[in-house]
């Protein structure tokens, strides 16, 4: 009998954490330079990060629902999915431009 520990179902903790952290950089990068030489205020600072943290979580959860995609776990797939674009959605709402929250509020 063997007593080593099983893995689990999805991937594991080290490969999601690895996607996030890709993501991160991926998303953080191409927001930091893209059409502006550099970040220069607080708030482009604001924005890099906000859309650091969105790639980050957006690319561990698409990692997981292809991972329970593969293994026809569609269940799980589409709470993956659905638990990445809240994520997303929440990061979106904390760390939003306050003239943008305004420009919402004004507009119902």
């Amino acid at each position: 009998m063997s007593y080593a520990p099983q893995a689990p179902a999805g991937l594991p903790l080290r490969a999601t954490s690895g996607a996030f952290a890709q993501g991160f950089v991926a998303a953080g990068c191409l927001s930091a330079f893209q059409d502006r030489p550099s970040p220069a205020s607080p708030a482009e600072m604001k924005r890099v990060l906000r859309h650091a943290l969105q790639g980050g979580a957006a690319l561990a959860a698409g990692s997981q629902a292809a991972s329970a995609f593969r293994r026809q776990d569609y269940t799980r797939m589409l709470a993956v999915a659905a638990a990445g674009a809240a994520g997303v959605l929440l990061i979106e709402r904390l760390l939003r431009d306050p003239a943008q929250a305004e420009q919402e509020r004004e507009d119902g």
